[in-house]
């Protein structure tokens, strides 16, 4: 038994003829069959000339082996048919009629199965036009997600991502490390943005923030010396800075559970994951959570007693931890191809949204529905410089910021 994403599966002895595809094409061609291009240079083809499609499917959870084992089954299948008239969606589902197997296989491995089916079919699209010398037709590049407003610009000069948080209603707080390594705030106050201003302070990292009631918000960076600093707003004013300690290799992260208690998350030493909770008296002690990170974490608590913790992992793939009021889980794989940390939102009570920078410096997410995690979707062709920074303050808005290609701080929404 092996394990890939959290599940097993099995190596399963097949005999060679319960494959579609001819062995013998391997061992002597005919001279007709000399004229196709052999199942390699099919296969190099496609992946040096729509990169895309492998990066779609890592981008939906896929790893490397398997994306080339998918690739070599499915454009083997077509190498092998002589009937080449058909369409690449009836080739694909006699190769499934063949392969009753795939299918279930596909399900078993947890991959988001319409997108794999929408891929493999393009592969067998692109496979059937170099048999036949003929250019294939261009794919459509990937769409955003419906709903989202245009990025505008909000000004400032950033020098690190964002964050935002939010203790009300079409209240939105942004803080992000300034030119000066100051700390800098900007906020919508329901009718129109605020100018910026200093919090002072000397960063070293992208801050983190959170509101855990009206009109309450902390703040969290690295300092100098790489311990912890904390700065809260009580409703009339800003507080000094405090020192909470600790060891940072990171920008920290933090999630609220309920009124009055914090959870704050940072990358330590050894790149694993710790935490240090103020339960409402005091600071308790950090606590390692283990793990390998590559990015600072984000954070989220969707309700009392669940926390959700993400990272970039070494595999440049997003992880995912969470706490479900007894137990810590383990590290999960979610996929994908990260160039920077993650950020995290949530609607409403078992819901989630994982908003990454991808490949092209684009934004992505990927979104846990309550039951499941739905494939990656690509939300648009803008290039963002930073990681984002997202939050909700209502079931049907989700607003996310992130330093633009000027250093500035762009926003967009969502409103469903």
């Amino acid at each position: 038994m092996y394990m890939y994403n959290g599940y097993p599966y099995y190596y399963v002895y097949v005999p060679v003829n319960y494959y579609p595809f001819n062995h013998s094409l391997y061992v002597q061609q005919t001279p007709q069959q000399t004229a196709r291009p052999t199942v390699q240079q099919l296969i190099q083809r496609i992946r040096t000339e729509h990169s895309n499609l492998y990066t779609q499917l890592e981008q939906a959870g896929v790893n490397p082996q398997m994306i080339d084992t998918l690739m070599f089954l499915t454009i083997s299948y077509v190498h092998s048919q002589q009937n080449l008239n058909r369409t690449p969606t009836q080739i694909y589902n006699q190769f499934q009629r063949d392969n009753p197997w795939f299918p279930l296989f596909i399900r078993s491995m947890n991959f988001p199965e319409n997108t794999v089916n929408r891929i493999l079919i393009r592969a067998i699209e692109l496979a059937l036009a170099y048999i036949r010398g003929e250019s294939p037709a261009p794919e459509p590049g990937p769409r955003p997600e419906a709903g989202w407003s245009d990025w505008e610009s909000l000004g400032g000069t950033l020098l690190s991502a964002p964050s935002v948080s939010s203790w009300g209603p079409n209240r939105l707080d942004v803080f992000a490390r300034g030119s000066d390594n100051a700390l800098y705030h900007i906020w919508w106050d329901g009718t129109r943005w605020s100018s910026w201003e200093s919090l002072g302070g000397v960063l070293t990292s992208a801050p983190g923030s959170v509101s855990w009631g009206e009109n309450r918000i902390d703040v969290f960076v690295r300092g100098t010396d790489d311990a912890l600093y904390h700065k809260w707003w009580d409703g009339t004013r800003w507080s000094n800075w405090e020192s909470l300690g600790g060891t940072l290799t990171s920008g920290p992260a933090a999630s609220s559970q309920q009124v009055n208690q914090l959870d704050v998350f940072v990358r330590g030493t050894g790149n694993r994951l710790y935490k240090r909770t103020w339960n409402g008296t005091y600071w308790e002690s950090w606590e390692d959570l283990g793990g390998n990170l590559a990015s600072e974490p984000a954070a989220i608590s969707w309700g009392p007693n669940r926390i959700d913790v993400f990272a970039r992992g070494v595999n440049n793939n997003l992880i995912h931890k969470w706490w479900d009021g007894t137990r810590w889980s383990d590290w999960e794989s979610l996929g994908g191809t990260l160039t920077s940390a993650p950020t995290v939102s949530s609607k409403r009570p078992n819901h989630l949204d994982v908003f990454v920078r991808g490949v092209g410096n684009r934004l992505y997410k990927r979104t846990w529905n309550g039951s499941r995690w739905e494939p990656w979707v690509s939300l648009g062709p803008t290039q963002i410089t930073s990681a984002p920074a997202a939050v909700s303050w209502g079931p049907n808005r989700t607003d996310v910021f992130a330093r633009g290609q000027n250093n500035d701080l762009i926003h967009r929404y969502q409103q469903t």
